[in-house]
């Protein structure tokens, strides 16, 4: 194991495969979190801003299977404004595209009724050559091809375009007399690969049947990642909602109901993890994602009382998530007492370190954040040794401004705008490493804007009598 400065840049730091050991000087918090992805509790992380509560929601989400079910609504022809809520698992998916195979038999283009022919685009109306369907100039006699028909002439479909393009799916209806005397309803189909296939009758009913349970909307789909962040700005982001239209449910204008239902974060995190940062800010939404949390399910239902949605409701919408929420120490009481009840009994709250010792091994763990976010950015080339010392020092200066303590801060955030500030400035210079100087010039300039004013004009009321013309000794006869 390297030490600290056993070193020449930051691109010899080995990084850790697993995510728990990227985390840094929060060892207490890291062994609770990874009991979480396989005893699927709820985690309530409380600490200052900066010190990793992202990292662990993102590391116990990597410890979760993959996801097993995808979560559709379908429409519900008998009452539109309740559509059904359908659970496929990957089994059932396959079996469902295995049966979507093509419906028919094939036949040979030249096998085709010749007006069905030109319909399809396969045959020049003027000199009844044969060629592709893409082809949109007949190679026998050059003239425009021209299907000159419609699809589903007998059913008043729209009509097709003037010239089939490569990819369209197109049906031409007509009738056949059979045996009995009867007539049939069938229909000459071309693929989208340019195949010719013949439905009869019956296939017509299948195709009928199949384009009812067709009308889905897959809501949460299988392959989905099992991390999802919400900041809680509405109740729509976090529970749903249900689209206006304002056509509303008009068969030949609106939108159809199904189509409109609108997920929330609390459905998108099933199976996974939903992280909610600043939690206490949520105020009454609390209540609703207690209320997932304990039915594992939440309906989906129009959030505006003026919007077309607001008679929909989706019921039995599934949300079987990890809640990971995070928050400062002062907001705690902000948080509902039952969601901290449902926490503490069906999970575990932890209490965020904001600085840890000076010793070597946390050194080398500083170095190997340092090394981690260089490379997570991509942009910045690697820190040389005494760039690396240096903002170790300032991790000691930080410890000390703001805890009134020693250590190495764990407040990462703040290293985190000095190395990229020093590495836009190293790359913009074309540098191979970021040095010393770069880091200094960070340093100085990734000051807060209160510490700035006090440096520049001594404290607040100076900068104000600066403001507006009045000389003060603090600020000085330049300020004026």
């Amino acid at each position: 194991m390297l030490k600290p400065f056993d070193f020449s840049s930051t691109a010899e730091i080995a990084i850790p495969k697993d995510p728990f050991e990227r985390i840094i000087g929060q060892e207490e918090a890291v062994r609770i979190a990874r009991m979480v992805p396989y005893q699927r509790r709820h985690l309530l992380l409380v600490g200052p801003p900066g010190t990793g509560k992202s990292m662990i929601a993102q590391a116990i989400s990597s410890g979760l299977p993959k996801p097993k079910y995808e979560i559709s609504v379908l429409e519900n022809p008998e009452i539109p404004e309740r559509p059904i809520i359908e659970i496929r698992d990957s089994g059932q998916i396959n079996k469902d595209k295995s049966e979507e195979k093509r419906i028919g038999r094939e036949i040979s283009p030249f096998d085709v009724p010749s007006f069905v022919a030109e319909r399809l685009g396969l045959r020049c109306r003027r000199c009844g050559g044969m060629s592709a369907f893409t082809d949109n100039i007949c190679p026998h006699c050059g003239a425009t091809k021209s299907p000159g028909g419609s699809m589903f002439e007998r059913y008043g479909m729209p009509p097709q375009s003037p010239v089939p393009q490569e990819g369209d799916k197109v049906r031409v209806a007509t009738t056949r007399r059979m045996p009995d005397g009867k007539e049939e309803v069938i229909i000459y189909e071309r693929t989208s690969d340019g195949r010719i296939t013949i439905l009869t009758q019956e296939e017509i009913k299948k195709i009928e049947e199949k384009s009812k349970k067709s009308k889905r909307k897959v809501l949460v789909p299988l392959t989905r990642t099992t991390f999802v962040q919400a900041g809680g700005g509405t109740e729509t982001e976090l529970l749903g909602d249900i689209r206006h239209d304002p056509y509303g449910g008009h068969p030949n204008l609106g939108t159809p109901v199904y189509a409109r239902v609108v997920p929330g974060a609390v459905h998108e995190a099933h199976e996974g993890v939903l992280f909610i940062d600043e939690l206490s800010t949520l105020g009454n939404i609390q209540r609703y994602i207690l209320t997932a949390m304990q039915d594992r399910s939440f309906p989906i239902v129009g959030r505006n009382p003026m919007s077309s949605g607001a008679a929909v409701r989706v019921d039995s919408v599934p949300c079987d998530f990890i809640l990971v929420g995070a928050c400062n120490i002062n907001d705690t009481k902000n948080i509902i007492p039952a969601m901290r009840s449902r926490i503490r009994g069906d999970g575990y709250e932890v209490l965020m370190n904001a600085y840890m010792e000076d010793t070597k091994d946390n050194q080398y763990k500083l170095v190997q954040f340092i090394a981690q976010e260089i490379k997570k950015d991509g942009k910045i080339p690697q820190a040389d040794k005494a760039a690396v010392a240096l903002l170790l020092e300032e991790a000691r200066n930080i410890t000390r401004k703001i805890d009134n303590a020693k250590g190495l801060t764990l407040r990462l955030r703040n290293l985190i705008g000095i190395i990229k500030m020093a590495g836009d400035i190293a790359a913009m210079e074309k540098a191979q490493f970021i040095t010393k100087k770069d880091i200094t010039v960070a340093i100085k300039e990734s000051k807060t804007i209160e510490e700035k004013v006090k440096e520049k004009y001594g404290n607040w009321w100076a900068s104000e009598a600066a403001d507006h013309g009045i000389k003060s000794e603090k600020a000085g006869p330049e300020t004026a």
